[in-house]
Order: C-alpha cells, then structure tokens, then sequence
C-alpha cells in the first residue's frame, strides 16, 4: 500500500535568523500556506510563483493536494530575498536558471546588477564633484549660439555637437541654428567639468539625466546623501539575496529523494484539475 502524507501533521515555526529557512516539520513537507504564512503572504501567492518558475514544481499527495519541501521553502526564500536588490524581474531570471540547472547564467545577471551599482556609485561621486566645482554665478538668460558657448567653455563647435549626440545636449534651433538656454549651458558647464575629469561620454549622459529629472544643481545637491543611502541600502540587499541564493543552492546539492507519498506534478494538475485550490 502507498503511504500517503497528511496535511494535519505538526508543524513548527521558528524565529528567522540569518541564513536559515525559517519553517520546519517534523519530516520536510509544507503546505502552500506554511511556506505563504513565513512571508506574510498568501498561499495563492506561493501557486503563483510556482507557476512562473521561481520555485520548484510542487509535488501531490495521492489525493491531489499540492506539498512542498524544505528544498521549496529554500527557493521561496531566495527568489523573495533577491527581490529587494536585484528587482523583480532579474530575481525571476536568476531562479528559472538556477531551476534549470543554468548556473552561469543566474551569475551573469547577478555579475551584471553588481555592475550597475558601480556605475550608479560612480555617478553619485562624479555629480558631486561637479556640483561643487561648477561655477556659482548665475548663467546669463540669453541664449547663446553654438559658437559663442564653445568660447566660453574652451572648446570647439564639434565637441559641443559630438555631446549632442551623446544626450548630453539638447538645444533648441532657431532657424536652423543651435541656441542653447541657460540649463543646456549649465548642462555643458558639468559636462565639460567631468570630461576633463576623465568621464566618458555616456556616464555623462547619465549624470546630466539626473540633474534634469531633479531640476537642477540645487536640488540634486540636496539629494546627494539620500541618493548615497539608497545605494548602500541596494548593495546590502543584494548580499542578503546572494546569500540566500547560496544557501539554496548548497540545498540542492544535499537534497535527498521526495518524502514518501509525494509525487512530482506541475501547476495545473491534481487539485486545479478538481476546480479548486489546495
């Protein structure tokens, strides 16, 4: 006769602590709603990250029933872990390859995010350091052609259209000619600023962008150290992500046969096939 789980069994909930899965029965299987209850989520929430991929299949009683293991619990706990730093949708990416045994291609997109936040710490300190070399007069607020900015800056009239093509500039035209207001003057001032510190074009570009969305030095200034947390607060919760994700994968290594009565099934079968959910 085949064993056969029951949904009744004893379960325990334990204090979280760093690195370990917070859920355990007494022989390794959880309902939908033990793994939801740890997360303060639903256990239609599980069903559904179940049917996209970030956490392994679920396995079925012989009645239908969905059940899940230590080895799901470990998986929820990464994906919900790599949320915070990574985003949604390169967390799902890194599970679906590590569901698929696709190592390097869930340490791509992590090698990638970490780049990311190097270029985003980059810009922080490049704004802030042209912001406090930038000049603190008031700009003029007559346009000024092409020609006449370029004198102003040192420069020529080619480099000032190389930056427009950059992003870094975008001047109106005035019949047919560049004229550039006071903000694009103030836009090539920075730019100036960082090319001779040695930024390249499309790390200036991005600087620029945030120095318009803030609407302006001033602003941008006074957001600089917000800006610096948010990035801190990032870097930490793409550590805590990794180290989920490693201790899911030390995990897999280590996970033995599906308790007895549990067999494979993906989303779909068994209890959806019975019109409702379990």
């Amino acid at each position: 006769m085949t064993s056969t789980v029951s949904l009744n069994q004893r379960l325990k909930l334990l204090p979280i602590r760093p690195g370990e899965v917070a859920l355990k029965s007494q022989n390794g299987v959880h309902r939908p709603v033990d793994l939801a209850r740890v997360h303060g989520l639903s256990a239609q929430a599980i069903r559904n990250y179940e049917q996209a991929g970030v956490i392994p299949p679920a396995g079925r009683t012989a009645s239908g029933y969905r059940i899940y293991t230590d080895e799901h619990a470990r998986a929820l706990a990464a994906y919900l872990a790599l949320i915070p730093g990574y985003g949604h949708a390169a967390a799902g990416e890194i599970m679906r390859a590590v569901l698929r045994d696709d190592l390097d291609a869930a340490l791509a997109v992590i090698d990638a995010a970490h780049v990311q936040l190097r270029r985003d710490r980059d810009t922080v300190t490049s704004v802030a350091a042209a912001l406090t070399e930038a000049p603190a007069g008031p700009a003029s607020d007559r346009p000024l052609s092409v020609g006449a900015l370029a004198h102003r800056l040192g420069i020529t009239p080619a480099t000032l259209r190389k930056w427009e093509r950059a992003g870094i500039l975008a001047p109106a035209r005035s019949k047919g000619a560049r004229v550039y207001s006071s903000d694009d003057v103030r836009d090539a001032e920075l730019a100036h600023l960082l090319r001779r510190g040695g930024y390249l074009l499309d790390h200036i570009s991005a600087v620029i962008e945030q120095v318009r969305a803030a609407g302006g030095p001033g602003p941008l200034a006074a957001s600089i150290e917000q800006w610096r947390a948010r990035l801190t607060a990032r870097g930490r919760a793409m550590l805590t992500g990794a180290a989920r994700l490693s201790d899911h994968l030390d995990g897999i290594r280590t996970y033995a046969a599906p308790p007895v009565g549990v067999t494979g099934g993906a989303a779909g079968s068994g209890d959806d096939q019975r019109g409702k959910s379990r």
